[in-house]
């Protein structure tokens, strides 16, 4: 997950990213409540445990910012269901 907040970090100035080894720094482990390995937190307001597709990464930080996205599946099926045949 670093190397997918690092890359988002280096196209936005808006964005940092960090590595935190938790061995090294326990008391960051305790103060964000690390279970278990990785941990993303974002914004202190969103945080996940466990390696993710970059998709599902991006997804998390838009929701940091509060901005929501639609699947494409739902965004499908919502066409086809408003969509009349001819």
């Amino acid at each position: 997950m670093g190397r997918v907040a690092h890359a988002i970090a280096q196209e936005s100035s808006y964005v940092t990213a960090d590595v935190v080894e938790v061995q090294e720094y326990p008391h960051l482990a305790q103060a964000y409540g690390v279970r278990g390995v990785p941990q993303t937190v974002i914004n202190n307001s969103v945080s996940f445990t466990g390696a993710v597709p970059e998709s599902v990464f991006v997804q998390r930080v838009l929701e940091a910012v509060g901005i929501e996205i639609e699947d494409e599946d739902s965004q499908e099926q919502d066409s086809s269901e408003s969509t009349p045949l001819a």
